[in-house]
């Protein structure tokens, strides 16, 4: 089986993050929840993990790490946080869409930024809508943006971004599809919260993801519940982390998540090629085939978008697995004002990493060449 569908969730994890993980499950008490050795044991490698992120991401701090079971819920405590305005993109997934439209359907303005020819987020749009608002006395205080596109691997120009906007606005990205395949500086960025999926680039086991932000913003609770610190108090702590982290962490997968950035600390590089030589060289051979479509360029988050012209997504992706042993995605890909704007009902993903095998290359194109 050749497993193309790593912008889901990654197919394969290093041998340090695994066995890391196993070790988790089966020597663990409650990070922190009790005195005893082994709890306090616990907590303190829960801190060096927020050391380990922060210090990956250029963040401010590992009290300003928050651990969550994925980049959904990271983004969500984060949306629900917001001052509005908030300006974003139509290349969001619905782990952004959907927060949004809760808020616009409780009175708030959300500005969405369009795509330009070259199917890439317009940034002099963005750039129009900004000084509009602001002539208008209503400038976006809060911009929540993804890094890289989960539909087609594309990638906003986030330096720009910043200088874009206002000083004052706060700036989320979802990091989902870019994290752990670029580097990340959230202080040379200007990022002010960074949401994070451990399971895919980042390469740790799932349910781990993390929210990372700045000084400057100051997410609200969005569970209630035991902290293991001011039990006394009928509210949350006022103090962070853990005023966001109510109830049992996942040790295992926080764990995981902190192997995964120290291997990439050292191999991030090599990977970054060798996923940027893939989707080359399937997009290059892509277009040699009649009747594909791609919607790609090359890019290092191993994400490469077609269609078949007379084939339904869906259809042709459940024969590349019955018929050929390929494993892809195709339909929406929770990222429906995407697939608007590029006039698509459905595309095919496939997603690669640095651990696919060569081979997958080629014998993708000849199973997409005999569908086609």
């Amino acid at each position: 089986m050749i497993y193309l569908d790593n912008a889901a969730t990654g197919g394969f994890k290093p041998d340090c993050v695994t066995s890391a993980a196993s070790a988790a499950l089966a020597h663990a008490a409650n990070p922190g929840r009790s005195g005893h050795r082994l709890s306090l044991s616990c907590m303190e490698r829960v801190v060096a993990a927020r050391r380990i992120l922060s210090e990956f991401f250029g963040g401010y701090g590992y009290e300003r790490v928050v651990f969550t079971k994925n980049c959904t819920e990271a983004l969500n405590i984060a949306i629900f946080s917001l001052p509005t305005p908030i300006i974003t993109t139509v290349a969001e997934h619905n782990s952004v869409l959907r927060p949004l439209e809760k808020l616009k359907n409780g009175g708030a303005k959300i500005e969405y930024v369009p795509l330009n020819s070259e199917n890439e987020i317009d940034l002099d749009e963005m750039e129009r809508a900004v000084e509009v608002a602001a002539r208008g006395g209503t400038p976006p205080r809060a911009a929540v943006i993804t890094l890289a596109s989960n539909v087609t691997g594309t990638a906003p120009d986030i330096m720009r971004v910043r200088k874009i906007l206002p000083p004052e606005c706060l700036l989320i990205c979802d990091g989902a599809q870019a994290c752990g395949h670029t580097e990340i500086d959230m202080h040379k960025c200007g990022i002010d919260g960074l949401a994070v999926a451990g399971h895919k680039g980042m390469l740790g086991i799932q349910g781990s993801g993390a929210l990372l932000f700045s000084e400057r913003f100051n997410p609200a609770p969005f569970m209630f519940g035991g902290t293991g610190s001011e039990s006394y108090n009928p509210n949350m702590p006022d103090f962070y982390p853990d005023k966001l982290e109510a109830g049992t962490l996942n040790f295992p997968a926080v764990i995981s998540l902190a192997e995964g950035a120290t291997y990439l600390k050292e191999h991030m590089s090599e990977q970054k090629k060798r996923v940027e030589d893939f989707t080359a060289r399937t997009i290059e051979g892509l277009k040699k085939i009649s009747g594909v479509e791609v919607f790609s360029k090359p890019n290092p988050y191993g994400i490469v978008a077609l269609r078949l012209k007379k084939v339904q997504s869906e259809m042709a992706a459940f024969a590349l697995s019955e018929e050929f042993g390929i494993c892809v995605r195709g339909g929406l890909h929770c990222a429906p004002l995407m697939h608007k704007a590029l006039g698509s009902d459905g595309l095919i993903r496939l997603s690669f990493s640095a651990f696919t095998p060569p081979v997958a290359v080629e014998e993708t194109l000849k199973a997409i060449s005999a569908l086609a």
